[in-house]
């Protein structure tokens, strides 16, 4: 009962962050129909960004601080440069783009950082861990938990409350509808990108101060897909929903299945939930259902 229970909380600790990340996938889908294949190095170059600067002896926060700037500022320049010509062009097209863009930025990430592991050092949360009951959590779990969640909920409330929120949403529901109100499509774009490297940013630092920075990390942007399906390709609450779903699955195969089956159980049981899924709820849990009529 006692591995039951640490392996529920920390998957929903780990989901938490995944949730975050899988924001930036929701964003960037809800505006422009496409889905972002760059997602995992987006998620790797804010954390490197944070790591150097805390390398620097800058205090954490305001390292993350300067990361999430960093990283505002290449989602403008990315959208600009590479994305802004393809406004109305077929999202097959542009869904290559950011293929493209995935290795561009992982040969950069390289070039820069190398392929070594870093950490940060020193440690950015205590390393003793708290004890619940019978329940040990990590404060790095813990503390990344509840970062994100913050996050997560000042962008729903950004979304909710804010001019620009609500410009994005409308946007995303009408885009013909929005330009005849005056809405800039190219903001909102640019601003989608903009907030996707943010939420991916904090999500690979949160990660990194757990298990360590290296280029494999960039994985994440394909494992937190099961997660943006789970949810809905274009719904926030599904993504929070679906990234704590997956976190807490994930831990369970590896605490009980991977003794059985050697091999990466973990890392696959995401993706084989996302098959059987699908083919019950193709739109995910809040996803917008299409209905062509003919």
């Amino acid at each position: 009962m006692e591995l039951f229970l640490m392996t529920i909380v920390t998957g929903i600790m780990v989901g938490g962050i995944y949730a975050l990340v899988a924001l930036g996938w929701v964003l960037i889908y809800k505006c422009s129909g496409v889905l972002n294949l760059a997602m995992g190095e987006m998620t790797l170059i804010g954390a490197y960004i944070s790591i150097t600067f805390y390398s620097m002896g800058i205090p954490f926060l305001l390292a993350l601080l300067l990361s999430l700037i960093i990283g505002l500022i290449l989602g403008i320049l990315t959208e600009r440069i590479f994305l802004d010509k393809l406004i109305g062009e077929p999202v097959l097209s542009v869904i290559m783009v950011t293929v493209g863009l995935s290795f561009f930025f992982k040969g950069s990430l390289e070039l820069i950082w190398g392929t070594d592991t870093k950490v940060f050092t020193p440690p950015v949360f205590p390393l003793e861990p708290i004890e619940i009951g019978p329940i040990v959590i990590g404060q790095a779990y813990l503390w990344s938990f509840i970062a994100a969640i913050i996050l997560l909920i000042a962008f729903v409330c950004f979304f909710k409350y804010t001019r620009w929120g609500l410009a994005m949403q409308a946007t995303a529901d009408d885009e013909m509808a929005a330009l005849s109100l005056g809405i800039s499509a190219r903001f909102v774009y640019a601003a989608a990108w903009s907030i996707a490297f943010i939420s991916a940013g904090v999500g690979g630092t949160l990660l990194g101060n757990i298990n360590g920075l290296n280029i494999s990390v960039a994985h994440l942007g394909l494992l937190v897909l099961p997660v943006v399906v789970l949810g809905g390709l274009n719904s926030v609450p599904g993504a929070i929903v679906g990234g704590i779903i997956i976190g807490i699955l994930q831990n369970l195969c590896g605490a009980y299945l991977d003794q059985y089956f050697p091999g990466g159980v973990k890392e696959i049981a995401p993706f084989a939930f996302m098959v059987i899924f699908l083919l019950f709820k193709p739109y995910g849990l809040w996803g917008w259902e299409r209905i062509e009529r003919v």
